[in-house]
């Protein structure tokens, strides 16, 4: 059994800060579970353009207002407490966070907490 708090796994090589978001990853590939999850703040007024070529995301918002725009179709979805997207065709999109964003967020294959992302916004792939 795992058990970690988020207040714990902060204060850990888990913690990753940015200029546009912090993410803390409570499960990474490590833990053997066959997925990664983040508890993610985007921080308000941020732009992020990602695109996740190696990885599947799913993203839960508990708080804060912004929009996902996919530059697949040019769609714009809004993001509120209770929104789910999930990029299920590494989709390219950009995340705006109108206020603070706190997303739960899912990668499968997990990720082993040692990616940045590269100049397409994407994590690679680390066997």
């Amino acid at each position: 059994m795992i058990v970690r708090t988020l207040r714990e796994t902060k204060a850990t090589d888990r913690h990753v800060v940015t200029p546009h978001w912090e993410s803390t990853r409570l499960l990474l590939k490590m833990d053997g579970m066959g997925f990664s999850l983040h508890v993610t703040t985007v921080y308000p007024g941020t732009t992020s353009e990602m695109e996740y070529t190696s990885h599947f995301e799913a993203v839960y918002c508990t708080a804060g207002t912004g929009e996902i725009e996919s530059l697949v179709d040019g769609s714009i979805h809004a993001i509120e407490p209770g929104t789910m997207y999930a990029l299920d065709k590494h989709d390219r999109h950009i995340v705006r966070a109108t206020t603070q964003l706190t997303l739960i967020c899912v990668f499968n294959p997990p990720v082993t907490g040692r990616e940045v992302h590269d100049d397409k916004g994407a994590f690679p792939l680390e066997e």
